[in-house]
Formats: C-alpha cells, structure tokens, sequence
C-alpha cells in the first residue's frame, strides 16, 4: 500500500511539473494570473503568483536535472554502463509517469579500430566526436545520445506516443544513413558502416528495469553485427530465447573443453583426377549431454565472446594430429589433416613453436598438417605478427590454405608472400555452376587463374554428382562437401575411407575391361 501511495505521488508530481514547465505554460500563466485578479482581487494574484512557484518546487521541478549531465549541466558525451543504465532508468520512469512509451537504441561503429591503426589515435577520436554530434543532429530536443565504448553509442528516445516497430526501424535507418555519410579529414574521405540494435519499452513487461531496456538492446546488435555490415535488428522473444540459450551455453564451455565434448569431425577431400582421398578438413562439433549436437555457428560465437578460441584450437589441434596417427596405424593413406585457424590465434607469438612442439609429439612432419587462413585475415593483416606466424608456418612445411578464396580480396602478391599452396574456393561460387552459365564462367576465371600462379585448387560445398563431375573437367584438384561426404567422427572416417578405396579400385577395374 505504500509503495501504491508512492506511486501515487510521483504520478501527481509529474504531472504538476508537465503543466508547469515548457512552453505551455508560457502561454498560460498570463491568463491565470489575469483571472485570479479579477475574481479575487489583489490577494488573489499574490496567491498565484506564490503558490505556482512553490508548487513547482515541491514537485521537484528544479530538482529534475538528466543523470547524464556533469556538475555544469552539459551533457556528457561518454558515460559508462552504471550511468547509461540510470539514464535508462529515468527514462522509464518519465514514460511510466505520462504513460508513454520510450526506446533504446545501441549504435556500432564499424571500421573505427582499422581507422586508428591507418590515421592515428586522434583522427579515430575525430570520427567518434563527429557521430555523436551528427547523432544529435538529427535525434529530438529531449532525446539522448550518449557514447559508452570506443565504438558504441547508446540512444535514449525521449516518451513519446508512438513508437512502434515501423517508427524505431525508420529512425534508425535515418541515423544509419546520417552517420554512414563519408568524412572529410586530414585532407581524406574516411568510410564507416554502422550497425543498429533497438529495442521499444513496449515491448518488455511492466517489470522491466533500465538496465533490461538496454540488455535487450545490446541483444539485438549482437545479431545485427553477426549480419553485418550495416545491419538493423529489433529486439523480439525469439532473440531473448537465444540470447538465454547463448548465456547457458557460456557458462558451460569451459566445462565442454574439459570433458572432450567438443571434437573435431573430419570431412573428406578427394582428388578430381584419381578419386583417392588428398585430405580431411577438421570441423569443431560440440556433443552436448542434453542438448545432442549443438550447432557451430552457435556455440563459436559463445567461444569467441567467452575468450576461448585459442583453447579450442588448441583442443582440434591436438585430436586431429591424433586422429592422423590412428588412420596411419589403420593403414589409411591420408596425406594430411587441414585446422582450421582464427585470427587470435594467428597473432599468438608462441604459435610456430606451439606447432612444431605438437608435431615432434606426435612424430609427424609439417606436410601433414594443413594450415586453413580466411582470405579476409590475409587481405586485412599484410604486416605484424599474423603475417610473420604464417610465413614462419609455410616456411617449416605446413601446406597454407586460404579459405573462402573470392571473399576477402586478397592480392597476387599476398598469395606469393604468405607461401599459400592451395585455395580453398567459396561455395557460393560453386552452387550450381552445372547449371548457371554464369557462375560456370566466373569459376573458370579463377581456376585459370589459380594455374597460371601454379596453386591448387579445392572446391567447397560440392553437393551433387553434376558440380563434381564439372569441376573435374574445369580443372579443379580437389573436392569436398556433402555430394562427396558429410563431417563425421575420426572412427567412422576409417570405415568410410576403406569403402572410398573399394569403390575407386572397382571403378578403375570397370574402366579398364571396357576398353
């Protein structure tokens, strides 16, 4: 009952401190004052004159500063989550009292950090100032815009009527297009991408406090960036589902790396010209007790948030050196196994020295081991220490692959310098060549031009016997997808591998009776 009267309260004193305040009352007070005259004489104005005042200030009129301002009443410009999550409070509550509804929307700066390593620290100071300011340029009066990371902006919407769905999505794009707009500074055009994460307070309970109005924010940006670039999400149910499943996962994978619950699954890569197996990618799989198998894309994303990705390579590393061992003692002719490496572990100093440890361990050489790099890792680190790890890596005899060939622009000369053996073609160059002539040709083009700088080639997502066959004939070495084999446990590749063999000896057996 307390708490209802407390409400009550603060209802009213809002209400007094809307009715006092702002250009209304400018335009009011006059005629008040004008009618307290003439129906009570002079006793009557000193009244209104009085009491309104004292009135404003017992609603806590002047007390109503915005939590984000410093002691001389500026706003502030960044504030960290404490002060965000207050804010955020405050604007819950104004949109509560007036009944009213408000919103957050989270902003990332894409391309700040690249932008600091090219022009400097304070030319990435200058674009962080020049956001926020076209932020507020184009935001309301009693809107907020605030920084809280080096590329993180936060948006507080002052209450208002409707904000729906279709308005939010429309104000973002607005500010996306506002502060995408290329910069002019130090004498260059400077290009940023944005992604957007917003969520109305209408659609969380009444219950909800400032600091979920900005959780669920920050929920929607994370999907928008994994969509990225310049992606906008809005907050739903379905996002706070994964988002719990997300955060249970985290608190297990420690415990999942411990126990051998993530493994690696090997996919098969074959040879165009023989049909012998040429190799086995490695492929992370968590077999999760309860769960059963927990998709990749889900759980990399939790290792990467949790700061465990060089653990895991770590644990793929080792159990596909093993892996490689036990097919050898079965009698399996597997020339290598491919691992796959992230860009942290690329930029550990140790990781050359890690490698050539694990392999004396297990007594094989270099040319066993498959080193796969993103295309986009090679175009966007051309110096420092990832270039010197994989140099140092194909000079000690790992094959280099580079995956996702076609994605990341990497040039002629990065794949002379980085000792690249292989490229690793994206699938979405292959999907459908059989039947688009257009993909056909733009497949020729690369694998022309793979042989001409003497590398080999391997298609990715090969899924039917048509885009295998076709690939053999454009000249392509190597193969691998579903059409050929999907990833399975080191054990079950033995059984398949001698089935493989069987089936390529009868073949060549049937080849040579026919001629």
């Amino acid at each position: 009952m307390k708490a209802s009267l407390q409400s009550r309260i603060s209802m009213f004193q809002a209400t007094v401190r809307r009715g006092l305040s702002g250009p209304q009352a400018l335009a009011f007070l006059p005629a008040v004052a004008l009618g307290a005259f003439w129906l009570g004489g002079e006793p009557a104005l000193i009244f209104v004159a009085l009491g309104l005042p004292a009135l404003f200030v017992m609603s806590g009129g002047f007390s109503q500063s915005s939590p984000d301002q410093d002691e001389g009443g500026a706003e502030a410009d960044v504030i960290n989550s404490a002060a965000a999550q207050t804010l955020a409070n405050h604007f819950l509550e104004q949109a509560r009292s007036t009944h009213l509804s408000t919103a957050c929307i989270l902003v990332e700066m894409e391309g700040l950090d690249d932008l600091a390593q090219r022009g400097g620290d304070a030319t990435a100071d200058t674009m962080r100032d020049l956001t926020l300011s076209r932020l507020r340029n184009t935001l309301r009066r009693d809107d907020r815009a605030v920084r809280i990371g080096d590329a993180r902006f936060l948006i507080l919407l002052a209450p208002a009527v409707r904000l729906d769905l279709e308005s939010l999505l429309q104000l973002s794009t607005r500010l996306q297009s506002a502060i995408e707009e290329p910069a002019s500074i130090d004498s260059s055009m400077r290009y940023l991408s944005a992604s957007f994460g917003f969520c109305g307070s209408t659609r969380l309970n009444d219950a909800a406090t400032g600091e979920d109005l900005i959780e669920s924010a920050q929920v929607a940006l994370t999907e928008a960036v994994s969509h990225g670039p310049s992606a906008i999400r809005a907050w739903s149910e379905n996002m706070r589902v994964a988002h719990s499943e997300q955060k249970s996962l985290k608190a297990e994978i420690d415990r999942a790396l411990a126990n051998g619950q993530i493994q690696p699954w090997f996919q098969p890569q074959v040879c165009t010209s023989t049909g012998r197996i040429s190799g086995a990618e490695a492929l992370a799989r968590w077999i999760h007790p309860e769960r059963g198998i927990v998709p990749p894309g889900q759980f990399l994303r939790v290792l990467e948030d949790a700061g465990r990705m060089d653990r895991l390579g770590e644990v793929i590393l080792q159990h596909s050196l093993t892996a490689l061992r036990s097919w050898d003692q079965a009698g399996l002719d597997i020339p290598r196994v491919s691992v796959n490496f992230s860009d942290s572990e690329l930029r550990d100093p140790r990781l050359v020295e890690r490698i050539q440890w694990e392999l004396d361990r297990f007594g094989l050489t270099p040319q066993r081991l498959g080193i796969e790099v993103l295309e986009t890792v090679i175009a966007g680190s051309p110096d420092g220490i990832v270039a010197r790890n994989i140099v140092a890596l194909g000079k000690l005899g790992c094959h280099i692959d580079l995956d996702d060939f076609g994605t990341g622009h990497a040039s002629i000369t990065a794949l002379r310098r980085f000792r690249v053996h292989r490229l690793k073609i994206d699938r979405s160059f292959v999907t459908r060549i059989d039947r688009d002539e257009d993909q056909h040709r733009m497949l020729a083009a690369i694998l022309g031009m793979a042989d001409r700088l003497g590398l080999e080639t391997l298609a990715e997502g090969v899924e039917s016997v048509g885009e295998h066959a076709l690939l053999g004939q454009l000249g392509c070495d190597h193969v691998q997808g579903f059409g050929i084999a999907r990833p399975m446990p080191s054990d079950q590749l033995i059984d398949w591998a001698r089935d493989h063999t069987v089936r390529i000896a009868d073949a060549q057996k049937l080849g040579r009776s026919t001629k």
